[in-house]
């Protein structure tokens, strides 16, 4: 199997799935990434969410805990968040408690093991939020960010939108 300069969740990704991951619409550019298939979310290593792709995408790697290097003891989908994670739910619902929660492709929140909570889309819709975000490495200077339902990667001379 060829090798790609795609890593996900710390691995290498083949070229025979990035070719499947472009036939879902994703546009995937050289770097290291982490993506959590269950909610659909994803960054840049040791970065915040940047956007949110189709949940169940056919990557075979295990999002480790982490993944975002965070420090804030709010782990969701087994992901310890970010703390710019963290900062963006607070702004939706208020103080955040650590602990350990699940999130699906639909943005229903709970506990683990436990029902649904809320429904953080919901809540934005109900808040007038728009959910842009945008983060920038200063290691490799590639920025990603969404606005609405649309998530973006760019560098020095490219960049890719998914989405709306």
């Amino acid at each position: 199997m060829a090798q790609s300069n795609v890593q996900v969740n710390g691995q290498r990704l083949t070229s025979e799935t990035i070719q499947t991951l472009r036939q879902h619409g994703v546009q995937v550019q050289d770097g290291a990434y982490w993506y959590d298939a269950h909610s659909g979310a994803w960054g840049f290593a040791c970065g915040p969410t940047v956007g949110f792709l189709v949940p169940g995408l056919p990557v075979d790697a295990t999002l480790p805990a982490d993944a975002s290097c965070g420090t804030t003891g709010v782990f969701v989908n087994g992901r310890q968040l970010h703390s710019y994670d963290v900062m963006a739910l607070q702004q939706l619902v208020g103080a955040v408690v650590p602990g350990r929660y699940w999130m699906d492709g639909y943005a229903n929140v709970g506990y683990e093991g436990g029902p649904a909570l809320v429904n953080l889309l919901q809540l934005a819709q109900a808040q007038g939020a728009g959910g842009n975000t945008f983060y920038r490495s200063n290691n490799t200077g590639i920025g990603a960010g969404s606005s609405g339902g649309t998530s973006y990667v760019m560098g020095k001379d490219w960049s890719v939108i998914v989405g709306n």
